[in-house]
Formats: structure tokens, sequence, C-alpha cells
């Protein structure tokens, strides 16, 4: 009976210990420190220059759950009616933030941030001729990743850039085409709509 008794105290006590490891939470997993490369492709329009298109990468650093950040470099380029061309050349990052938590295949946010630009004008019929500027620029607005696997997404954001310097603005006539450097009055940029493919190399750190 007392060998009776030890199992049953054996047995109910292993229950006892299973349950409460069943019971217990798992720690949570943070996302911070994920470091991810991608590259993209750009449209840009509602320009006083009319649309164009471009290219570029970028690399992502997490900070945390909800906070991402993507820094860049894009190439865009605009034909203006075939007689002059405008090259922007970007370099910068925005912060991302994730509004809604434990999305896992649509995942929204919002971003901002700032970039560098450098923009050359040039005539299509004489290379030799062109003007250029550099200058800074802040650009907000809305994505989202679809996330295709657990490391690989596949992006789509929309965001206007609004440019803090000078502008170089293209007049051209029957007989002639001239461009000038003017500090703008009002707001001028351009909406960027940009789609990118993302991959996770790999966590820079564990919390």
């Amino acid at each position: 009976m007392k060998q009776v008794r030890k199992i049953y105290s054996v047995f109910f006590s292993l229950f006892f210990l299973c349950s409460l490891a069943q019971t217990e939470e798992k720690p949570k997993v943070s996302n911070a420190g994920w470091f991810s490369l991608g590259a993209r492709s750009t449209v840009s329009a509602f320009s006083d220059e009319g649309a164009g298109i471009g290219t570029g990468g970028q690399f992502r650093i997490q900070l945390a759950d909800q906070v991402n950040t993507e820094w860049f470099a894009d190439y865009i380029t605009i034909n203006i009616k075939d007689k002059v061309r405008s090259d922007y050349y970007h370099i910068g990052w925005s912060v991302m933030f994730y509004p809604i938590k434990n999305t896992k295949k649509i995942k929204p946010y919002i971003l901002a941030g700032h970039c560098f630009d450098y923009n050359r004008v040039t005539l299509i019929n004489s290379p030799s001729i062109s003007v250029d500027r550099w200058g800074s620029a802040v650009q907000a607005g809305l994505a989202t990743h679809f996330n295709v696997t657990g490391r690989f997404d596949i992006t789509l954001s929309s965001q206007y850039m609004v440019h803090l310097s000078t502008v170089l603005h293209t007049h051209i006539e029957p007989n002639n085409i001239a461009i000038t450097e003017e500090q703008s009055t009002v707001l001028h940029g351009h909406l960027l709509t940009t789609i990118s493919l993302n991959y996770k190399i790999g966590k820079l750190w564990n919390r």
C-alpha cells in the first residue's frame, strides 16, 4: 500500500509539474535587430517636370517591434518633352512605425524621413549643356509589407517628397530652351510610389 501511495504521489507530482510547464507563457521573441537588404523601383509623379521612373536599393535595421528604419539610395530620370532630361539622385533614411501589432501577412506602416538630393538637368540634343544643384528634402507617406515568408517581403509605399533647396526650372520655347535655378516660394516636390523586394539577412543583436 505504501508503494502504491508513493507511485500515486510521484505521478501527481509529475502531472502538476507538466501542467505548470504547459501553462507557463513562452518568452516573447523581439523583432529588434533584424538587418534586411532590398532592391526598389520608383515612379515619380505630380511634379512640374512630369512623370519619371527610377531604381535603387535600401537596407533596413529594425529597432523595436513597432519601429524600423530604412536607409536608401535611388536614381530617377524624367524626360521633359523629349528635349530635356532631369536626373535625381537621392540618399536618405526613413523611420517606419507599425501602428498595428501582431500582423503577419500584411503589415501597414507610416514612414517619414530626410534625404540629400542632387538634380542635374541636361539638354538631350546638347549633353554638354546642363545645370545642376545640391540640396535636401523631407518625405512622408504610407506603406505596407506583403510578407511572402518570414524573411522575404514585397513592400509598396507612397510618399510625398518636398525639396528644401533651390529648384531647377526648364523653360521650353519654339526656338529656345532655358534652364534656371530659382528659390521657390512654394513647396516643391513630387509623389514617389515605390515597390521593393526585401530579404532579412539576419539579426545584428538579440534581445
